[in-house]
């Protein structure tokens, strides 16, 4: 039950302090099905309230679409109904890039105060206490990529920075802009690892320290509209779209997650493979096998399989291996001397349309159905799979990926292990959901495709 007393105290405890640092406003978002933050927001004197009781939102937010069209769907109400958005008082920040405000992320609720069986965030806090039951914990962070342009640049320009990829003459141009970025994010507690161009005109890549799953899905949806608005103040436009244009090179949401017991990293260390212990490769095993149907979670657009390409970096096959970044499961070791707590496991072939929380979810949920299992990986590939022969790859088991959304969908829906995990309700919606897109794009032209998504996400 919600302890609305308790949730009172604090937060109107907490207003004195937001006051003093001239915040005057809370924003409070969720991200839905289809990768969108959403938001409400309440003046910080509604705080208490807001915490305690919740502020109202339809529950036909669960069936939007990223074009904003609502579908409907088995478990849809319509116009019907009401949810309570309650803001988690832990993660709330105060936004150093834009005065007068703070932000938190939300937990969706009933009118009886009983979870909202639609909420990724508390299906994810789910998966996370139920590895926690088997006596392990995950820690988890999100690659950010994305492209700017000037603000008055022509939609499908990315001339805002050129010049060589990866070369330090784009950070030199936009130093001001990258060193007001990452000043901004360290502030809000981000905890900022690295930042530096990409491999596309006006591209960026951001790195951020690992947390646990719930507060890494946090941070990339507070990262991602951190960089919007700094792109704004900057006089630029920030894309953070799988593929900007269809000849241009996309963005990716990588994950890399680790598994640990206690303070022991099951990554390295062990008797298996590459060091590691049974756990981290039958883990490892659990995501490999299925990671047709979570392409449906982690590459959840039409746009996201025009950037799911061979020889991009972007893992299209069902392989994985060390420190290779044309598989779709890279792991990183980390230097000798520091892999107890470096080594990870990075996933490559999602993006940032995904909803963080239910991405996080799903590979939790994979993991941990693979170590039930007792999965086994397969031998490492320590070359690019794209160059190996069909003759090759069918022997050693090496598929390609989905190509299509609509393939993705249907594994999604044939994994009975992620669709019980996330529930009937759930995983009915996100098929609902992504059924009108694909329905929505299924004439449409990859140029058609990426103008449509530019700007979305």
């Amino acid at each position: 039950m919600v302890n609305r007393e308790a949730l009172t105290a604090r937060a109107t405890a907490l207003t004195g302090e937001l006051r003093s640092r001239g915040v005057e406003l809370v924003a409070l978002t969720f991200v839905d099905n289809a990768g969108i933050a959403r938001v409400k927001a309440v003046p910080l004197r509604k705080l208490p309230s807001a915490a305690a009781w919740g502020v109202g939102a339809s529950k036909s937010f669960d069936f939007f679409g990223s074009d904003d069209a609502i579908t409907d769907g088995e478990h849809s109400l319509g116009p019907v109904g009401d949810l309570r958005l309650h803001p988690d008082l832990d993660a709330l920040t105060v936004l150093a890039g834009q005065p007068g405000w703070a932000w938190a992320p939300v937990t969706k609720l009933d009118q009886e105060g009983e979870p909202h069986p639609q909420d990724p965030r508390a299906l994810l806090a789910k998966a996370v206490d139920r590895l926690a039951a088997r006596g392990h914990r995950a820690r988890m962070s999100f690659e950010i990529e994305w492209v700017i342009t000037g603000a008055d640049a022509p939609d499908d320009a990315t001339s805002a920075t050129a010049g060589p990829a990866y070369g330090y003459a784009r950070l030199s141009e936009r130093a001001d802009y990258l060193r007001a970025l990452v000043s901004t994010l360290d502030q809000q507690g981000a905890g900022v690892e690295q930042i530096h161009p990409e491999y596309a005109d006006g591209q960026f890549e951001l790195s951020v320290a690992a947390a646990d799953p719930v507060r890494a899905a946090d941070v990339a949806v507070l990262t991602k509209e951190t960089i919007r608005a700094l792109s704004h103040r900057h006089g630029l436009k920030a894309s953070f779209t799988p593929k900007f244009a269809p000849a241009g090179v996309g963005n990716g949401g990588h994950v890399h997650l680790s598994v640990w017991d206690g303070a022991r990293n099951l990554f390295s260390g062990g008797e298996r493979t590459f060091g590691l212990t049974p756990v981290a490769e039958s883990f490892s095993a659990g995501i490999l096998k299925r990671l047709p149907a979570l392409l449906a979670i982690g590459a959840p657009s039409v746009v996201s399989y025009l950037r799911l390409e061979p020889h991009h970096w972007a893992g299209v096959y069902t392989a994985w291996g060390l420190e290779n970044r044309e598989t779709p499961l890279r792991l990183v070791r980390g230097v000798a001397g520091n892999r107890d707590s470096a080594a990870n496991l990075e996933v490559k072939c999602f993006d940032l349309t995904a909803n963080p929380y239910l991405l996080a979810a799903a590979l939790l949920l994979a993991g941990m159905a693979g170590v039930d299992e007792e999965a086994s990986l397969p031998e490492p590939v320590d070359v690019d799979p794209g160059t190996l022969t069909d003759e090759v790859r069918a022997a050693r088991g090496i598929e390609r990926l989905p190509r299509t959304l609509a393939d993705s969908v249907v594994a999604f829906e044939a994994d009975k292990d992620l669709v019980a995990a996330f529930g009937a309700p759930l995983a009915t919606t996100i098929v609902d959901v992504r059924r009108a897109e694909i329905e929505r794009f299924a004439h449409a032209s990859p140029e058609e495709i990426t103008e449509a998504q530019r700007w979305r996400h």
